[in-house]
């Protein structure tokens, strides 16, 4: 019977790979905490961040070394640097990666909370940007509860392409998230750097392939990895997801002006859980208020996208992994999202001028 896979038994086989003109890797003060999940492994070097790139060949030697121990299934090693207060790497704006090389538009889904639907949302805009014609790939960004394996039933893992992963395809989207690397019930306890990292490498360490928009479903609020993603990946905007009430609508505020404190343009705002319409009378009531974020991109002069209301539909499509865009295409409520996601893509492509935001008719 094999011997259990243990910390103590990746740090020995860490301890053969030496740092070039210093000591063995765990001497080294590099190495982060390690994460065994069940036959996978996790960890990060932590090292200077103007020589990232010359640290690449440990990082594969550590790879590699760590996949040799037998009962291991799977590696993932990050690089990560703790940029010191005002001493951050400028901006990176251009595609820095041959993972979303080919990408022509990224997108950031955001909320400034949780719990605003962001992720059901952010998965129907990437559907309904793909039933209205577009080459689409999605990215779960958020490391601690990806929600893209439940949204979409996705239980595969990610085959490799030579060097790079493969994402995995549903309903026409290229798809790439945490969860189809970890256990469903496994809790991430790692620290920003190793975030930041996890999340650079499934842009660039993926074969996104050509894609007309990526979809980024980031974590919600306005931290370090969300500050991060803003800099250093090339978005062409963002868009804000909230619901009507005033605490989601200050929070939601606050991720709109870090967009624009890294001159990263808010293409527009949704209110989600806009209204209920009880399926027995058709009476409607407004759950969570109503309007406050159609009043709030008007106050702030960013488009107002639409209004998305609780329905039971859109909530069971998306427990079941099946999204209503592609299960209802000819509903009303998939038909919101394909219209703004017509918008979204008038607005990359340089259309300035947007319909009136879209609304379901109750007959």
């Amino acid at each position: 019977m094999a011997n259990p896979l243990t910390k103590e038994s990746v740090l020995n086989a860490l301890k053969t790979v030496t740092v070039p003109g210093g000591p063995d890797l765990v001497s080294s003060g590099l190495l982060s905490e390690i994460v065994i999940n069940k036959d996978k492994v996790y960890f990060a070097l932590n090292v200077p961040q103007a020589d990232a790139r010359a640290y690449e060949p440990l990082r594969k030697a550590a790879e590699a070394t760590v996949k040799s121990i037998p009962g291991v299934a799977g590696v993932i090693v990050t690089l990560t640097s703790d940029a010191k207060e005002g001493g951050a790497a400028a901006p990176q704006k251009a595609a820095q990666a041959s993972g979303i090389s080919q990408v022509k538009y990224i997108i950031a889904v955001a909320s400034g909370k949780g719990g605003v639907g962001k992720s059901t949302t952010a998965v129907n805009l990437a559907l309904g940007f793909q039933q209205n014609g577009l080459r689409v790939g999605i990215l779960d960004a958020d490391i601690y509860g990806p929600s893209m394996p439940r949204l979409l039933a996705i239980k595969d893992r990610p085959e490799l392409a030579g060097e790079l992963l493969k994402p995995v395809s549903k309903y026409g989207l290229e798809v790439m998230s945490m969860g189809f690397l970890v256990d469903e019930d496994t809790p991430m306890i790692w620290r920003g750097p190793m975030v930041i990292s996890a999340i650079t490498q499934m842009l660039k360490d993926v074969a996104w392939g050509e894609l007309d928009v990526m979809v980024v479903d980031m974590p919600p609020g306005t931290g370090d990895a969300q500050l991060t993603m803003a800099q250093q990946v090339p978005l062409a905007g963002a868009v804000i997801v909230s619901t009507p009430q005033d605490l989601s609508l200050i929070d939601a505020r606050r991720g709109l002006n870090m967009f624009k404190r890294v001159d990263v343009p808010v293409l527009g705002i949704i209110e989600n859980m806009s209204y209920f319409i009880c399926p027995k009378c058709g009476e409607r009531s407004d759950i969570f208020s109503h309007g406050g974020a159609k009043a709030e991109a008007a106050r702030l002069g960013v488009p107002f996208l639409g209004e998305l209301p609780l329905h039971m539909s859109i909530r069971e499509t998306s427990d079941s992994g099946r999204p209503i865009v592609v299960t209802e295409p000819d509903s009303p409520h998939a038909g919101l999202y394909k219209s703004m996601a017509a918008a979204l893509w008038r607005q990359l492509k340089g259309e300035k001028s947007l319909p009136p935001a879209p609304k379901i008719v109750i007959e």
